[in-house]
Formats: structure tokens, C-alpha cells, sequence
């Protein structure tokens, strides 16, 4: 792919951030939004920079050789259709798509169009989880018994989207990855408190066949922010904590059984495991990049997003009474 040929579509809470750091990689040519102070805002930030509010008007550019979608979720199928139809690659933020079926489809108009389809699934993208899977591979975890993750904020609430589908496809691509496999059973519980229907709170339970279990508990109702996943081992604990500078820590407690009967915890210093300080959206969106350039499929493709999709619509449907 040549220099200046992405178009963000969508560029507001989350969207400015992929065009900072497109911009960043050199590639950044154009933006779309509905909102007119907000293209006049990038125009006047990035000197030459096409702004504009038809989105048809990307897709008929034929120097804009893909696409990347931070629009509101709902938007998010039509939108990678239309991109991928018009021959254009397409990285769309979590979640690919509302429904399995509208995933399923986008992936096979991509395979059709030979076009890459990757999803914004972004901690597969950052150091700190990148080491994590290393020390898992490497055994220095022992056999993983045990992993939660919590995403906990009193942050940015939405009326269209439930905590479940905003905040836990992240989690839920996480730990698939650390495990390696598919859960077996999934099963969430969780509170509607502000607006019927739409679910501030969820704790989802996972099961894998490989005796592994895990939840994740995530929040827009709660006091203070939190970003943590913890694997427990046979043989070490591991925490990644993405509100602290080191954000990954190995912690050595054993447990001793005496008399062969009573288990006792032989606590230990917890170490700080060093990782590439690098900004993990960057990493997500150079990778984007090189598989544009190299026309290899990203480590979150359609199929990871569809992977995950499909537990999300089990969750939603073990929430409902």
C-alpha cells in the first residue's frame, strides 16, 4: 500500500485515536464524520487532509486503498460491506457486527473480494499480554488452572450498546488467545440499573475443555477505574494491570500440603516482568499496515471476530430472563 491511502470513518471518542496514529504512520489521507466541527477540527490539525461527510465519496476514491471503521457499533456491518463491496481492506473496531449472520457475510464478501478483513481486538496487540503468552508457552506458568479479567470504569455511558458488547470483547479475545482454544460453556448474569434492557454489569463464567475456568467482570458503574488479568499456574501467578507503569508482574506463591491433607499458601515478592513500551494501538494499526502491504491475514481477523461474536450472542441470550 502506498503512503496516504487510509480513510478513518468515524472520528469521535474512539475514532480520533486511529486517526492520530494513522496519521502517525504516514498512511492517514482522508476522514469521514457526520459532524461538521469535528472535520473542520482535523482539517485545521493535519494539513492536507481530506474531510468529508459522504462516505460514498471514499469508496469512489480509487487512491483510498482501505478503510477503518471506529463508527457506532450498530453502523458497524453496513458500512464494512459497503467498504469491502467497493474492493477497499477494512479494519472495523469491536465488535465486527451485531449478529453472527452479518459476520459470517462480511467475511465471505472479503474472501470473495480477496480484500483483508481485521477486527479492533486490541490487547492481542499489546506488549505486556504479547509477553504473557510467551511466559504461558514457555511453561513458566506451570498448567493454567485459572484467569479473570476485569474492565472496570465510572466512564462513558451508553444507551444503544450494554456493557457486555462495549467493554468485554476485548477480555473475551484475550483469553481465548492465552488459552488456545474455544470455551466448551459460557454463561453470564448481569444488571440493567440505569436503563431497562441495557446491562451496566455483567459477570460472564467460561469453561474450557482443557479443565481451564475463567470470568470476567465488567462495570461502567464503579468507582474507580481498573484494567487487570490475572492467570493463575501450577507453578506462578501472573497479573497484568493496565493502570500501573510496569503493567506486568510475576508472583511466585507456592502451596505446600501438610500432612499430605491441608493446603498452605507460601506467599512470595511479586516481580515486575519487564515488557517493549510501545503504545498498543499503534501496534494494532502498523499490523493493519504491514497485512495491507504483505496481504497476510491479521492475527484478528474475521474469524477471531466471529469467534468472539458468537460467544457474545451466547452471553446475551444466557442474560435474558
Amino acid at each position: 500500500m502506498d503512503k496516504k491511502n487510509v480513510a478513518v470513518v468515524g472520528c469521535g471518542y474512539w475514532g480520533k485515536n486511529l486517526v492520530r496514529n494513522f496519521h502517525e504512520l504516514g498512511v492517514l489521507a482522508a476522514i469521514c464524520d457526520s459532524t461538521p466541527k469535528t472535520l473542520e477540527e482535523f482539517r485545521q490539525k493535519y494539513s492536507g487532509l481530506s474531510a468529508v461527510s459522504d462516505f460514498s465519496a471514499l469508496l469512489n476514491d480509487p487512491l483510498i486503498t482501505a478503510i477503518a471503521i471506529a463508527a457506532p457499533a450498530v453502523a458497524h456491518y453496513e458500512l464494512a460491506k459497503k467498504a469491502l463491496t467497493a474492493g477497499k481492506d477494512v479494519f472495523v473496531e469491536k465488535p465486527l457486527a451485531l449478529t453472527v449472520d452479518e459476520a459470517e457475510e462480511l467475511i465471505a464478501i472479503a474472501a470473495k473480494n480477496n480484500r483483508i478483513i481485521m477486527v479492533g481486538h486490541i490487547l492481542r496487540y499489546h506488549p505486556a499480554l504479547i509477553k504473557l503468552k510467551e511466559l504461558i508457552n514457555q511453561g513458566d506458568l506451570g498448567k493454567i488452572q485459572y484467569i479473570y479479567s476485569n474492565r472496570l470504569n465510572i466512564g462513558k455511558l451508553r444507551t444503544e450498546e450494554n456493557i457486555l458488547w462495549s467493554f468485554a470483547p476485548h477480555d473475551i479475545s484475550a483469553i481465548l488467545w492465552l488459552v488456545g482454544e474455544e470455551p466448551v460453556k459460557v454463561f453470564a448474569s448481569g444488571g440493567d440499573y440505569l436503563n431497562r434492557g441495557i446491562y451496566d454489569t455483567t459477570l460472564t463464567a467460561l469453561e474450557f475443555h482443557n479443565g481451564v475456568k475463567g470470568h470476567i467482570f465488567v462495570s461502567w458503574l464503579h468507582p474507580f477505574k481498573e484494567q487487570k488479568l490475572v492467570v493463575v499456574g501450577s507453578k506462578n501467578m501472573a497479573v497484568f494491570d493496565d493502570m500501573t507503569k510496569e503493567k506486568l508482574f510475576m508472583y511466585p506463591h507456592t502451596i505446600e500440603w501438610h500432612d499430605g491433607k491441608v493446603p498452605v499458601a507460601r506467599k512470595a515478592d511479586c516481580q515486575a516482568v519487564a515488557v517493549d513500551s510501545l503504545e498498543p494501538l499503534k501496534e494494532e494499526l502498523r499490523h493493519f499496515v504491514d497485512c495491507v502491504n504483505s496481504r497476510k491475514n491479521p492475527h484478528t481477523d474475521g474469524a477471531e471476530g466471529l469467534m468472539v461474536l458468537r460467544i457474545l450472542e451466547d452471553l446475551e441470550a444466557s442474560l435474558r430472563p
